[in-house]
């Protein structure tokens, strides 16, 4: 059983910073893209970013060079520093993960529970 399990949502003032953790368990799971989604109501959930298992990363649209994804191999965690955050920013943020299991060459996507941001004006 693979789990997902994100933390270090909050409630922040505009121009503040925060991280975003994400740790992924479970036996016999092999890694291969970890990264950060996030939704607001009535909108489709929208890629942050994402880190692959040589560490090349992608950006969306909106971080403007405010985010920073880096990743954890030894721990299977994958983190998210905000800076300079804005009120747009509020959202659920998803942590999503990329991988097989073993003898499998299938790749299976999990999600986690989501970590609420919320950035006060």
């Amino acid at each position: 059983q693979v789990q997902v399990v994100e933390s270090g949502g909050g409630l922040v003032q505009t121009g503040g910073s925060l991280r975003l953790s994400c740790v992924v368990s479970g036996d016999g799971f092999t890694i291969n893209a970890m990264g950060w989604y996030r939704q607001t109501p009535g909108k489709q959930r929208e890629l942050v970013a994402t880190v692959n298992d040589y560490g090349s990363t992608t950006y969306g649209d909106s971080e403007n060079g405010r985010f920073t994804i880096s990743r954890d191999f030894a721990k299977k965690t994958v983190y998210l520093q905000m800076i300079t955050l804005q009120p747009e920013d509020t959202a659920v943020y998803f942590c999503n993960v990329k991988g097989t299991k073993r003898g499998r060459s299938y790749e299976y996507t999990y999600w986690g529970q989501g970590t609420q941001v919320t950035v006060s004006s």
